[in-house]
């Protein structure tokens, strides 16, 4: 298949697919007679792993590791799984950052009372800080 197909079979830009060949995720394709590029369903399943890594939320050189594992089946997947484990520490801290930055803006938005802006509390908390913090110890 051409590159154009490869792309929408697996939903990714053809720029993509090519920055991918350049730093060594997806490998270099046959070439056809006409100097097209001709991929295969090897490249397909791998471009899938590599879109679906990504859309975890998995690095490049996660997904380097990753790939590295799966090209090697006899290896242990130890790596795999330290990788993995890993990145669910770092989604767990994401998570919860999110949630402080969530109860923070909930206590801000809290403090509204409507008026003119120049007396906005959200303004005011925004600007100093320790207004919110004073707040809710």
């Amino acid at each position: 298949m051409k590159i154009g197909e490869l792309a929408r079979a697996t939903g990714t830009h053809i720029e993509t697919i090519r920055y991918y060949e350049r730093i060594g995720l997806l490998p270099a394709p046959d070439r056809t007679a006409a100097n097209y590029r001709s991929y295969g369903d090897a490249h397909r399943a791998r471009l899938s792993f590599v879109r679906h890594s990504r859309e975890l939320g998995f690095t490049i050189d996660e997904i380097r590791s990753l790939l590295d594992l799966s090209d090697h089946p006899a290896r242990d997947c130890g790596e795999a799984d330290r990788i993995a484990s890993t990145h669910l520490e770092q989604v767990e801290g994401k998570i919860a950052q999110l949630a402080a930055l969530r109860d923070e803006l909930e206590r801000i938005v809290g403090r509204c009372r409507g008026g003119l802006a120049g007396d906005c509390r959200v303004i005011e908390a925004l600007g100093d800080h320790r207004l919110c913090a004073a707040d809710h110890p």
